[in-house]
């Protein structure tokens, strides 16, 4: 197994959070499916390309990028054994010959210099223990003029952080925009810099927003969300009482968005381009 340095999200991928996502697959991928189009869109992925997909969990964007470069190859790394599992497995039961899955950090993992066309994440790339050395690594594994294009969290300012702001008293979390959680990249000047710093040219911040469907009614909507890892998390040291309320809050606050036998969120989050010069 290949070094990993960022110890602290490796336990949660490989652990409680992981194996939620892994049980969640299908879920999971109704909440983000309706960015698909236009991550695949920025990254446009050739016939013969070499892809790389960062974050790849249970793989949903590996196998279309695999399908676009129906005549090269699409690897997917990540961190969680759990997921990779599943991307593996349904990447067999889809017939899809032309992807793999590994495991490793992106900031050390020993990729050959140049040996993709193009790198793309969707909602994977917000984690890194040190994000400047592992968008330079990702640079170096870039062919000179490769590309990457990822989404990342624009914050709770959309309707998850409505939802959310509406039982804040009830829950002890706040999203931090400074270091590693899933909003660290949520400011475009930040993203730019970083980016600038690792080596990329060409970068390029534009808004994205997608409906998500969280559950087929507004208690089903809450049950998943209030496991949802940054949410059971903050839920750590609460009692069973808390958690109702939570609960019950939380199924409030997601009644206004039931529409057609679903509860529907509008997502947003900053889709970004680069180049390697």
């Amino acid at each position: 197994m290949d070094a990993i340095v960022n110890t602290a999200q490796a336990e949660a991928w490989n652990g409680y959070e992981g194996d939620h996502w892994a049980a969640n697959q299908d879920r999971y991928d109704q909440v983000n499916i309706g960015f698909n189009d236009a991550l695949l869109a920025a990254a446009a992925p050739g016939e013969r390309d070499r892809v790389l997909d960062v974050g790849c969990g249970n793989g949903q964007t590996a196998r279309l990028a695999a399908r676009a470069a129906a005549g090269g190859h699409t690897t997917g790394l990540d961190l969680s054994e759990p997921m990779l599992a599943r991307a593996r497995a349904t990447a067999q039961a889809e017939g899809i010959g032309n992807v793999s899955f590994v495991r490793g950090d992106a900031q050390v993992y020993p990729f050959v210099d140049a040996e993709f066309d193009v790198a793309l994440s969707r909602f994977g790339i917000m984690f890194f223990a040190d994000p400047v050395a592992a968008f330079a690594n990702i640079r170096r594994a870039l062919r000179p003029g490769g590309r990457i294009a990822f989404l990342s969290m624009r914050g709770l300012r959309d309707d998850l952080g409505t939802v959310l702001g509406a039982v804040a008293d009830l829950l002890p979390w706040r999203p931090d925009e400074s270091h590693t959680g899933p909003t660290s990249l949520a400011d475009p000047a930040r993203i730019e810099e970083v980016l600038a710093a690792a080596g990329f040219d060409s970068v390029r911040v534009t808004p994205a927003s997608a409906e998500q469907v969280w559950g087929r009614d507004a208690v089903d909507a809450a049950e998943f969300l209030g496991n949802w890892g940054p949410v059971r998390f903050a839920l750590r040291e609460a009692d069973a009482a808390a958690t109702d309320r939570l609960r019950r809050a939380l199924t409030a606050a997601l009644r206004p968005f039931e529409r057609d036998d679903a509860v529907r969120l509008r997502g947003t989050a900053w889709l970004v381009q680069a180049v390697r010069p």
